[in-house]
């Protein structure tokens, strides 16, 4: 199975964070703000519901990817880690 790849993508998001690009998208989002990040994760949350009902298991797959990082950068943008939600995920789980 592929590594840990959310935990890839949160070290990738910290050092766009960290050390913003001309052309990272992930800086711009920053950049512009949190109700932006809002926004898009509203738009991917719309997409992926859309794709579930009924335009396949691929696109499903891909809208699904997008909310996921958008999540993530909302998640960057409030300082809040992947750590804390794996925590609170695994509170959870044990109960």
């Amino acid at each position: 199975m592929h590594e840990d790849m959310i935990a890839r993508l949160w070290e990738t998001l910290q050092q766009r964070k960290a050390n913003p690009g001309p052309n990272s998208y992930t800086a711009r989002l920053l950049a512009e703000g949190e109700d932006e990040i809002i926004k898009k994760v509203g738009e991917e949350a719309v997409e992926v519901i859309l794709a579930a009902k009924g335009q396949g298991r691929q696109r499903l797959v891909e809208e699904t990817a997008d909310l996921l990082y958008h999540v993530l950068v909302l998640l960057l943008a409030n300082d809040v880690s992947w750590d804390d939600v794996q925590e609170e995920l695994a509170k959870r789980h044990n109960k």
